[in-house]
């Protein structure tokens, strides 16, 4: 076992296989950035029409908390088949066709006319969306050794706080340009301009993403093998630790868990995040617009450095699993603290807990998908990761229900009770984080060296 732990160490550390890293990361790295800051963008601008869409459209809070969620269960509900599809007709043609189709559905958005249409659009951009997160967390554990995944998935999830620290004020500038447009809303063109750049990103997407190393013709021979190699030892591993076939992956009790590991994390991050820029807007007392966004834009700002900082020290697993544990109190205290400032009518301290609270909830997504990734292989992989992520995302379907359900039984100025629900679940998956040192592989045993 020694010996063989110590071929499969020199293997990860050689000349031609880092190259090959280093090379997969410049050529791929950027595109799936790209594909996520313009999900993600789509995903979460509905915060920023909110007021317009009740003023001109007449649309409730309620039916604006079932649309925001509603997303999630179409999303949920397509996931693992979108998976699998990606797996046999190849990433680039299928996530494409997922950046293509959303956006089509995301600029319909400029045509909603009251709360079934909201609804209805909001469930269609789930259906549409499904598998693009789960595709390029599987795609980059085809291309990228575990060392190196967590460093792999931090960068990709630069693009959740880069697009809103864009993102925000571009939604906030198109806002206030489209107002001035006769004979439409400024939110109609937000919609219609930010659906546009997700068909564009997925044209892109087809010319520039490579379906595994053998087809990248950027890569030398030597380090096509070198990469392959690699990959195909983990695989292995993974075969003998964690479970193969669809079958097996749904029905496995660590899929299980870090499912509802995922889905404490998504009911902090949707809930944070569909709300952000009404709560900044309350905290300021200004109206959703430029400002507004600019301010909505700074925890984001932060949370970047976050996920750097992160990716590059969690490199093995008593680090990832510290790491994680500590991120997940520090969200939970800071939603909490968040809502403590708003309701004692302190602005300045607000924005700094709602800070802190996105840098943390940000920088353990990249954590928590190493564990799965570390196990999961093959179809075993598209079907686990697919049920992880799709039923962990019905958070973001819980979490603007059960805030908006708890201010109105507990109703007050701040909506404090609201915020505070939403920073509670973050302890439970802090405990499910530090009780993952049960369990250890040899993938583990790997990653170590």
């Amino acid at each position: 076992m020694a010996v063989q732990l110590k071929q499969e160490t020199k293997l990860l550390e050689s000349p031609a296989l880092k190259s090959a890293i280093s090379k997969a990361t410049f050529r791929l790295m950027p595109m799936l950035v790209i594909l996520y800051i313009v999900a993600f963008l789509d995903r979460t601008n509905v915060g920023f029409a909110e007021a317009a869409l009740e003023m001109d459209r007449g649309i409730t809070a309620g039916a604006y908390a079932l649309g925001a969620g509603i997303f999630f269960i179409g999303y949920a509900i397509f996931e693992i088949p979108s998976n699998l599809m990606m797996k046999k007709v190849g990433a680039k043609f299928w996530l494409a066709r997922i950046a293509i189709t959303w956006g089509i559905v995301s600029a319909c958005f400029a045509f909603v006319q009251g709360d079934t249409s909201f609804i209805a659009l909001r469930f269609l951009l789930g259906v549409t969306e499904a598998g693009l997160f789960p595709g390029v967390i599987m795609y980059l554990a085809e291309w990228f050794p575990n060392k190196h995944r967590v460093k792999m998935f931090a960068i990709f999830y630069l693009a959740q706080p880069f697009s809103q620290v864009i993102g925000s004020p571009l939604s906030g500038w198109l806002i206030n340009i489209g107002d001035q447009v006769p004979g439409l809303h400024g939110w109609q063109v937000m919609f219609f301009v930010e659906g546009s750049l997700a068909i564009i990103a997925g044209i892109f997407a087809f010319f520039l993403l490579i379906d595994g190393p053998q087809k990248a013709k950027w890569l030398s021979q030597d380090e096509k093998n070198a990469l392959t190699d690699a990959m195909k030892q983990e695989d292995g591993i993974k075969k003998e630790s964690g479970p193969t076939g669809v079958r097996a992956a749904l029905s496995s009790g660590r899929v299980w868990y870090f499912t509802l590991i995922y889905f404490c994390l998504q009911i902090a991050v949707y809930g944070v995040t569909f709300y952000l820029p009404q709560q900044v807007a309350q905290l300021t007392g200004q109206k959703v617009g430029m400002a507004v966004g600019l301010l909505a834009a700074v925890p984001w700002f932060f949370g970047m450095f976050a996920c750097i900082l992160v990716g590059r020290y969690a490199t093995t697993v008593i680090r990832r699993r510290v790491l994680g544990t500590w991120l997940f109190v520090s969200t939970g205290l800071c939603i909490i603290g968040s809502a403590w400032a708003g309701a004692n009518h302190l602005p300045a301290l607000g924005i700094i807990f709602i800070t802190l609270a996105v840098c943390s909830f940000l920088a353990i997504g990249p954590i928590t998908w190493s564990y799965p990734t570390a196990f999961l292989t093959g179809t075993a992989a598209a079907a686990g990761i697919g049920l992880i992520n799709s039923l962990g995302n019905l958070g973001g379907f819980v979490a603007p229900i059960m805030r908006t359900n708890i201010n109105e039984t507990f109703a007050s100025e701040s909506g404090a009770m609201g915020i505070v629900a939403l920073g509670i679940l973050p302890f439970v998956a802090a405990a499910m984080m530090w009780g993952t040192r049960r369990f250890k592989t040899k993938a583990d045993e790997l990653l170590e060296k």
